[in-house]
């Protein structure tokens, strides 16, 4: 048996998990659905879902393992908590940003976006949290901060990049 993982985010869906990990399985390499788990009889006062519908699913995206529980339609997401995709160039952004909004996700602001589940995810230069943010020189930030404030949905690396450089 395979170790667990010591932390495993668990999103919950009312009746989606299945489809949730599947979506998101197809748009991350390194990314498989683990296992299965099923409602049993057991419980059915509690759950109320039929035996053999799915209970909950556990994926990994990138090597990530994740948890996508049927927890029925009590609570649902916010921004409060969301994923975030750092990616190497425009080519990556462009790809995560059309998959994970396609099928009735939301555009956002600033680089955020809501996949068709409600799930929320920020897809972002790799070199804005690893460089751009967190130069010591805070004209640097200030640039890139203005000019990411102005974007009203995914983001552009090179106004980005080119604010940090004052160009």
């Amino acid at each position: 048996m395979a170790k667990l993982q010591r932390v495993v985010p668990c999103l919950w869906f009312d009746t989606e998990a299945e489809e949730a990990a599947t979506f998101y399985t197809s748009i991350f390499d390194n990314a498989r659905i683990v296992r299965v788990t099923r409602f049993a009889e057991a419980g059915q006062e509690i759950h109320g879902r039929p035996a053999g519908s799915v209970m909950a699913v556990v994926f990994t995206l990138d090597g990530q393992e994740f948890m996508a529980l049927n927890g029925g339609p009590q609570f649902k997401f916010t921004e409060a908590v969301s994923f975030q995709v750092f990616c190497e160039t425009q080519e990556e952004i462009d790809y995560y940003w059309s998959r994970l909004t396609a099928d009735g996700g939301q555009e956002g602001p600033c680089g955020w976006l809501k996949d068709r589940f409600g799930l929320s995810w920020q897809v972002v230069p790799r070199a804005m949290e690893e460089e751009w943010l967190v130069d010591p020189d805070p004209a640097r930030v200030q640039r890139v901060l203005e000019v990411l404030y102005t974007m009203e949905g995914k983001l552009e690396i090179e106004p980005l990049r080119r604010a940090y450089y004052g160009e």
